[in-house]
């Protein structure tokens, strides 16, 4: 019924992939926008962002703009086209006033939160790192705000016990990608009614930094395993051993009372000391520039003794 509408798609990760297929399928997609290539890896060598490799498969008109806001060329482009709507998933700007005002449906944006929960940059990793059991997929329509925009649909989706980030998003993509055609169906019939944010029950989701992996231990092992799972596959879980780094791979959380950041190695593992008699089960690990290791092999190697500290010095 709708297959007529014209759209623009604005997107860069592995996430917006998914939505750019089906979008594809369904609409028609007269220009694709992505950030420009990056240097990435140890080579640092140029590198096209995931939507960009599928336009050159799917064979799309694509530009790559360094910046938007004043950008007259893009401009010219888009008022060439004349959108029904520009699609924004993952595309890492800010979308400019100009570009919201252009199309009759707005810009609709894929959000992988229930919003207003996990406003950001990072909202899958935050959920699962928060201990949250329930998380879901937006679609809203952006305004000058960060993740404020009037919400058009949602749909929840579980987290399992033992889903991490990586598990996670391309469930949250797949789902996220059928939303969005549902939602542009229902804007087109005049079906959907846009329901404003409540700010009250906001959160946030920051992009991560590198310290956002450094172990507390003063945190409990459930915490320690959740951030653990939704922190992969960066910045992950860390600490330090005899002032080194250690990297923590794949744990457990258990009942045991060791001292905060304490080790107790026994025949059973390794065990690391956590808030409220719980323990980090290590099983998994790797010590700076070693390989990835069981914790036999940790073992073995180094030697641990119990009552040994892993991290910072814990205040007193």
């Amino acid at each position: 019924m709708n297959s007529s509408l014209n759209l623009v798609f604005c997107g860069t990760p592995k996430f917006a992939v998914p939505s750019l297929e089906e979008l594809n399928q369904v609409f028609s997609l007269p220009l694709v926008v992505t950030q420009p290539d990056k240097p990435r890896g140890r080579g640092m060598q140029s590198s096209a962002s995931p939507v960009k490799c599928r336009v050159l498969d799917l064979g799309l008109p694509l530009m790559q703009p360094d910046k938007i806001k004043n950008n007259d060329e893009l401009r010219d482009r888009l008022l060439e086209i004349r959108p029904d709507a520009i699609i924004v998933v993952g595309y890492g700007r800010i979308i400019p006033q100009w570009m919201l005002d252009l199309p009759r449906l707005g810009n609709i944006n894929l959000h992988a939160s229930l919003l207003p929960q996990y406003r950001g940059a990072a909202p899958i990793q935050w959920a699962i790192a928060r201990g949250e059991q329930v998380t879901g997929v937006s679609t809203m329509r952006i305004d000058a705000g960060l993740d404020t925009g009037d919400i058009l649909q949602q749909q929840e989706v579980a987290i399992a016990a033992d889903d991490t980030t990586e598990s996670l998003s391309p469930r949250l993509a797949a789902i996220g990608a059928q939303l969005l055609i549902t939602t542009l169906r229902g804007l087109e019939a005049g079906t959907i009614k846009p329901q404003p944010q409540d700010n009250s029950k906001a959160t946030l989701a920051p992009i991560l930094r590198k310290e956002d992996g450094r172990i507390d231990f003063q945190r409990t092992a459930q915490e320690t395993m959740n951030r653990l799972r939704g922190f992969q596959p960066w910045p992950g879980a860390f600490t330090t051993f005899r002032s080194r780094n250690l990297q923590v791979l794949k744990a457990a959380a258990v009942s045991r009372s060791i001292p905060l950041g304490n080790l107790l190695v026994d025949s059973d593992g390794v065990f690391a000391g956590c808030a409220q008699n719980t323990a980090l089960e290590i099983l998994e690990m790797q010590p700076e520039g070693k390989k990835r290791m069981a914790w036999r092999d940790f073992v073995n190697g180094y030697h641990p003794v119990s009552g040994e500290t892993l991290g910072k010095e814990l205040a007193a």
